[in-house]
Order: C-alpha cells, then sequence, then structure tokens
C-alpha cells in the first residue's frame, strides 16, 4: 500500500469512529462527544498500525498497551474496540445503559479490551509507568501509550509521574497530550493557565514532539520518532480541536459533557456524509 492509500484508509476509519460516537451519542443521552472526537485521528493512527495489537488475540501478553488517562473521553476507544471487533457493534447502542457493557468511563472487568479503569483524572501516566516498568521486568518488548487531556496536566499526579518515567529512564512509553484547549467549564487559559507545554514536559526529562493531531502524516511520524528514541520518554503534544468534525460542537465547552437534540443529530450525520463524499472512493 502506497503512503498516499494508507493515510487515506485511515483518514476513513477515524471518520467511521466518529460516525461511532454519534450512534453512541443518539438524542437526549450525555456523552463527551467533545473530547472524543478531538481524539479520532490518533486513535485510528494507533489502533490500525502503530500499535502491536491483535484483535482476535486481545490479551497476548506481548501487545502493546493503550492507556486512555481522560477516560470520561472513552467513546473514542470503545468506536476502535468496536471497528476492530473486540466488542460487538450492537454495543453500540446500549452505551451507559444497564443492559450494556460500554460504561461511561473504562472497565476492564466487563470490556474486553480495556486495560485499566481510569477517568479519576491525573492516574493513567502512574498506572501506564506500572505496567512499563513490569513489561521491563519480564523482558516484553511491549510498549505502552497514555493520552492525558491538556485540562488534566492540571493534576499534580500528572507531573509526579513524569518525573519517575524520567529518573527510570522509560523509554517504552509514549505519553500523548490531547491538546484541545477545552476542559469542562470553558478554555483551559481561563480555568488554570499551563503556558510553554513542550518545554515543560522537556524540563521534566521527556523529548517533546509537537503536531497537528488531525494530520495522519504528522501523527504516524511523531509515533514512530517516539518509539525510536532510547533513554529517555518521548511525549507527543497533539494541537487538536475540541469537537472536531461537528461545526456546533467544534471549540465548545457545552459539548465537553452534552446533550444532542434532534437538530444536532440529523446535522452530525450530514457533515460526516460530507466528509465521506470528499474523501471519495
Amino acid at each position: 500500500m502506497t503512503e498516499a492509500a494508507n493515510v487515506k484508509r485511515l483518514e476513513r476509519l477515524a471518520l467511521q469512529l466518529r460516525f461511532d460516537l454519534i450512534e453512541m451519542m443518539g438524542v437526549g443521552k450525555a456523552g463527551h462527544l467533545g473530547g472524543s472526537s478531538s481524539l479520532a485521528e490518533i486513535v485510528a493512527c494507533l489502533y490500525f498500525q502503530a500499535m502491536r495489537y491483535d484483535p482476535r488475540n486481545p490479551k497476548d501478553p506481548d501487545r502493546d498497551r493503550f492507556l486512555l488517562s481522560k477516560g470520561h473521553c472513552v467513546l473514542i476507544q470503545y468506536a476502535a474496540l468496536v471497528e476492530l471487533g473486540v466488542v460487538p457493534r450492537d454495543e453500540l447502542k446500549k452505551v451507559k445503559t444497564l443492559q450494556g457493557h460500554l460504561q461511561g468511563h473504562p472497565d476492564c472487568d466487563h470490556t474486553p479490551g480495556i486495560e485499566a479503569v481510569t477517568g479519576s483524572l491525573g492516574m493513567g501516566l502512574s498506572i501506564g509507568l506500572g505496567m512499563a516498568l513490569g513489561l521491563r521486568l519480564d523482558r516484553r518488548s511491549s510498549h505502552v501509550y497514555v493520552i492525558m487531556g491538556d485540562g488534566e496536566l492540571s493534576e499534580g499526579q500528572i507531573w509526579e509521574a513524569a518525573m519517575a518515567v524520567a529518573a527510570y529512564k522509560v523509554d517504552t512509553l509514549t505519553g500523548i497530550v490531547d491538546l484541545n484547549h477545552v476542559q469542562a467549564t470553558g478554555p483551559t487559559r481561563e480555568v488554570l493557565d499551563i503556558p510553554d507545554i513542550a518545554r515543560k514536559w522537556e524540563a521534566f526529562g521527556w523529548e517533546a514532539l509537537s503536531i497537528d493531531g488531525h494530520d495522519i502524516v504528522q501523527i504516524l511520524d511523531a509515533l514512530d520518532r517516539a518509539r525510536r528514541i532510547k533513554g529517555r520518554p518521548a511525549v507527543i503534544i497533539a494541537e487538536t480541536v475540541k469537537g472536531k468534525g461537528f461545526s456546533f460542537a467544534e471549540n465548545n465547552a457545552a459539548f465537553h459533557n452534552g446533550i444532542l437534540t434532534d437538530e444536532q443529530h440529523r446535522q452530525a450525520l450530514s457533515e460526516l456524509e460530507a466528509r465521506r463524499a470528499g474523501l471519495g472512493d
């Protein structure tokens, strides 16, 4: 497959993940559309290319691990697991119901493909460090990926873990910051401004790679570069748009955890269909 064809493949997969988000959300059900849709391209690149992950054997001890520290945005991970066939497609319409296995936050006891319970913000990087150190002791070459939200960076535990990862020279863990600039109550700069994020990670001993988090080529390149860095951890600072792909939700804090009306649901599907037509065959 040529590079252009592969990029188009991953763009279509990211689009399908957004279709799945809208199916899960439906009408009148609260869900974290904004922070899930900002991750569509990154999650598509991880699950469908960068990660060593066999959906026929999701418990393979040599698999790469994916942790969504911002666990409230697990809808995008559910979408990927459905497209991989790890989770049955009929679970999409049962999200956040007692009849389904897909709840509002990741549940590793009841949902296949989930590595840890997350969503109490700030803990994912610590969990990832523990996994990476355990894999090191077992002499496994598996890689650990941890996605954090930019609002989540105000949690002190993130920075404690960042120091520890660097101190132990864990180069089998890659952090990814979803820098979408909007959190639950408004712009991150107005809630607790954290300027110079890349330089802060570098000061903590990490290699920081800044990219456009919706550009497939940049994402793949950064993931490849991060995996090749030795002797220190790498973090990808991904500039994204909260609510990407849905004009009414983009950069809109109301859709951090919002409810779609009938009209918005129809508009979302219409916009996705237009994007599908634009991608062509």
